[in-house]
C-alpha cells in the first residue's frame, strides 16, 4: 500500500526559472556613477571650477618674484617638497597632471562597459592602443593647459597607462591638450623601473627636471602613494586626506577632479564607509540611544 500511495503522490512544484535579463543596449539606463561623470552638467561645472582654480593658482605662483617653491608631494613613500634649484639655475616650472578622468575622459571605453561588458586588462590594452581618436577633454582642461603654457608653465602628464606611449600621446593631443613627449612631458607606468601603480618614483623623476608647483588628479595616489596604502580603511584614508597639514594643500597646490565611476576611492562595506555613529532608523526603538535623543 505504501508503495502504491507513493506512486500516486504529487511531485513538488518546481519554481519556474527566472526570465533571463534583457540584454543591455545603448538605450539601457546607464549606471548612476557614469551618468554623473560623463553626462551631467554638475560634473562639467565641478571640473571647470577645479581647472580654473588650478590655472589661477599656478599662474599666480609663476609671477612671484622670489625663488619658487615645489609643492609638497609623494616622493619615495613620504610627502615633501623638492628643491627648485639645479646648480645655478631655477628649474622650469611645471604642473603635473594625471591623464585618465583628469584631463581625458575615456567615455568610449566606459560606454562599452555600461552595455554589460566586463573590464579586463586585455580590453583596456586595446583601448589604450586604439581609443585615442575617441578621446574627449575633461571640461575646462583645454583652457587651463593653454593658460599654463602662455604663462611659461609646462604641463607634464603622469599616467598609469602602460601599454602604449603612442596611444597616450594621441589621446592627449586628440583631446586638444597640446603636445606630449614620452619620458619628457609624458610618463607611463614602468618608466621609473617600477611596474606597480605607485607614482612616487615618477614624481621624483619629474621633480629632478622641473619645479612642480601644482598637481592635479582624480585619485589620491596622484598626489602621494601613501594615501593608497592597502592597510588603510576607507575612513582612515579619508581622515588622512582631510585633516592636518595635508588638508591645507587642497586648492593650494593640490587640485582634485571628480571620478565616482572607478578607482581606489570605491571600496568599503556600509559599516566601513559610514561608521557606527551613522546608525539611524525612523523607528525610535530600532535605533541606538544616541540617535533617539530628543525623540518623543
Amino acid at each position: 500500500m505504501a508503495v502504491l500511495l507513493a506512486g500516486c503522490a504529487t511531485a513538488p512544484a518546481q519554481d519556474a526559472p527566472s526570465p533571463a535579463p534583457a540584454p543591455l543596449t545603448a538605450d539601457s539606463p546607464a549606471p548612476d556613477t557614469m551618468r554623473w561623470l560623463y553626462g551631467s552638467g554638475e560634473a562639467a561645472g565641478v571640473s571647470i571650477q577645479a581647472m580654473r582654480q588650478l590655472a589661477d593658482y599656478a599662474v599666480t605662483q609663476s609671477r612671484l618674484r622670489n625663488i619658487p617653491q615645489s609643492v609638497p608631494m609623494g616622493i619615495e613613500g613620504t610627502i615633501r617638497s623638492e628643491s627648485c634649484i639645479d646648480g645655478n639655475r631655477i628649474k622650469p616650472l611645471a604642473v603635473v597632471f594625471d591623464v585618465d578622468e583628469t584631463i581625458v575622459l575615456n567615455a568610449g571605453y566606459e560606454a562599452w562597459l555600461a552595455q554589460g561588458n566586463t573590464y579586463s586588462s586585455e580590453s583596456w590594452q586595446r583601448w589604450e592602443e586604439r581609443g585615442g581618436p575617441l578621446a574627449r577633454p575633461v571640461p575646462g582642461a583645454v583652457t587651463a593647459l593653454r593658460r599654463l603654457r602662455d604663462a611659461g608653465i609646462t604641463p607634464v602628464f603622469n599616467t598609469n597607462r602602460q601599454h602604449s606611449p603612442e596611444g597616450a600621446r594621441q589621446a592627449i593631443e586628440t583631446a586638444g591638450l597640446g603636445k606630449a613627449v614620452h619620458r619628457e612631458t609624458l610618463f607611463l607606468r614602468g618608466d621609473d623601473g617600477n611596474e606597480g601603480s605607485g607614482k612616487d618614483g615618477r614624481r621624483a623623476a619629474i621633480a629632478s627636471r622641473y619645479c612642480i608647483i601644482a598637481l592635479a588628479g582624480d585619485n589620491l595616489g596622484d598626489f602621494a602613494d601613501l594615501f593608497n596604502a592597502p592597510a588603510l580603511s576607507p575612513q582612515e584614508r579619508r581622515e588622512l586626506a582631510a585633516r592636518g597639514e595635508y588638508a591645507q594643500l587642497w586648492g593650494a597646490g593640490w587640485f582634485a577632479l571628480p571620478n565616482p565611476a572607478y578607482g581606489d576611492s570605491l571600496k568599503g562595506t556600509i559599516r566601513e564607509v559610514f561608521g557606527r555613529d551613522a546608525d539611524w532608523s525612523p523607528q525610535p526603538g530600532d535605533a541606538p540611544p544616541i540617535a533617539n535623543e530628543g525623540s518623543k
